[in-house]
């Protein structure tokens, strides 16, 4: 008898191979040597001998989530105070040989810099004068906060960054993971220099951040380079919780934005996701690539597709994105919704599981080899007591139940946003009017305010 060669099992094999031979390479990324300054600075550090580069990531434990309402991008703008000259950056690149970036997320404050390991005490200095004493000033905060609105003005928004902001809009209304943690330009011009000085006092204290350590320096020499140089930093006077207003449930409707007048709709479908602590959010890693293979076969031109969760220190967002053709836009959403609801019932079949499985190993493989990622894992540890530093060994243990599990968890009797942006004549049909009716773009709605007090100095 002459059996049929099945290609696709043979490559889904090979896959699976070449990601657990990865992984299991990737297992040799270290846990951290761990100190604390006096000051409470926590300090994660990790030697590699012979190394002739240094790598520090420094975060602050708070981010745009606690920006004031109706002033979106205040904590971005602090981190933008801390290295706002140009020419630090352009000294760290051609004379350290390295970088310098600083990125604010809703949970965080990031400072990455990076050089030659020769010039430890330099670059712990540049990281000194930037969190004890940034430039706050009157005209350096009207620099940075001009700089921002420009840089916001000067990027116009396409089909697909409207469809991202006003899902998260409808799904989150009032709560801060709604908003862009960069702020609008409409917030910015409310940030004046006093909210600044209250960001600063409040948040950027050295028992509400840590800093990772990784390269070929001498132990000894670091500690006693940060106790001196990062030792003078001071702690705050109290910790700030995390605890804001929960969002009311959104509007199930189809909202149909107005955007260009191309062939295709943008399309996302959201649901409130987990925090980055919960521990089932791992295995929600595999049920993102899941619902992504059924979306495609469902509905085959489905183009930029995309299905993403995430995390933050709250329950975040769980996002189905596509763009489509207009006239297949219903039958993307009916599809989009059936899958959710199908895997909440049954969970996925043991060929998806073993797929999905092989290609978030293979991407935690490649992120465990890279300073950066293995930076992230540790801080994020941190930040959210993640399990993140096991998240390969919970990954390949994970079964078919479990990914049903948190399938229920996430879509079962949960309400899901839903948003087209496109051409409107062409959206009222696609759903036989079934749909509201937004002419523009979303008005830019205001931060929540935090169910914490709140003074300025």
């Amino acid at each position: 008898m002459i059996h049929k060669f099945n290609w696709r099992e043979l490559g889904l094999s090979l896959l699976i191979l070449v990601s657990t031979q990865a992984s299991i390479h990737a297992q040799s990324a270290p846990e951290p040597s761990r100190e604390k300054l006096l000051n409470g600075l926590d300090v994660l550090s990790w030697q590699r001998p012979g190394d002739p580069n240094i790598f520090f990531k420094l975060r602050i434990h708070s981010g745009a989530a606690f920006d004031l309402a109706g002033k979106g991008g205040i904590m971005a703008l602090l981190g933008d105070a801390l290295f706002q000259d140009s020419a630090i950056k352009q000294y760290v690149s051609e004379q350290l040989g390295g970088r310098l970036e600083v990125t604010t997320t809703q949970d965080s404050i990031d400072v990455t810099l990076s050089g030659k390991v020769s010039e430890l005490e330099r670059m712990i200095d540049l990281l000194r004068g930037a969190l004890i004493a940034p430039q706050l000033g009157a005209e350096n905060v009207a620099a940075i906060r001009n700089a921002a609105i420009n840089s916001l003005s000067g990027n116009s928004s396409s089909a697909s960054v409207i469809a991202d902001q006003t899902v998260a809009l409808r799904l989150f209304g009032s709560f801060p993971y709604a908003h862009p943690p960069r702020g609008t330009a409409a917030t910015l011009t409310k940030v004046d220099r006093g909210d600044l000085l209250w960001a600063r006092e409040r948040f950027l204290n050295a028992d509400n951040a840590s800093l990772v350590v990784i390269g070929g320096f001498e132990k000894a020499r670091l500690m006693r380079a940060l106790r001196q140089l990062l030792g003078p930093w001071e702690k705050g006077d109290k910790s700030v919780p995390a605890t804001f207003r929960q969002p009311a449930l959104p509007d199930s409707r189809v909202l149909a934005v107005a955007g260009s007048d191309s062939a295709n709709a943008e399309i996302r479908l959201a649901v409130r996701g987990l925090s980055r602590s919960d521990q089932d959010q791992i295995a929600a890693m595999l049920l993102a690539p899941i619902i992504r293979y059924r979306w495609q076969a469902a509905v085959g031109d489905l183009s930029s597709i995309s299905v993403r969760h995430e995390t933050h220190l709250l329950p975040g967002i769980f996002v189905l994105g596509a763009s489509a053709p207009t006239a297949l836009a219903a039958k993307a959403v009916s599809a989009a919704l059936e899958i959710t609801k199908s895997l909440a019932q049954n969970g996925p079949t043991t060929g998806e599981l073993e797929r999905a499985r092989a290609e978030v190993l293979s991407d935690l493989a490649k992120r465990m080899n890279q300073t950066d990622s293995i930076a992230d894992s540790w801080l994020d540890a941190e930040t959210f007591k993640s399990p993140s530093l096991n998240s390969m060994t919970v990954v390949r243990g994970l079964t078919v139940g479990d990914v049903k599990a948190v399938a229920v968890k996430i879509f079962k009797d949960a309400p899901m946003a839903t948003v087209a942006v496109g051409n409107l004549d062409q959206l009222k049909t696609a759903f036989a009017g079934h749909i509201e009716i937004r002419p523009a773009a979303p008005n830019e709605k205001t931060a929540v305010e935090p169910d914490i007090p709140i003074k300025k100095p």
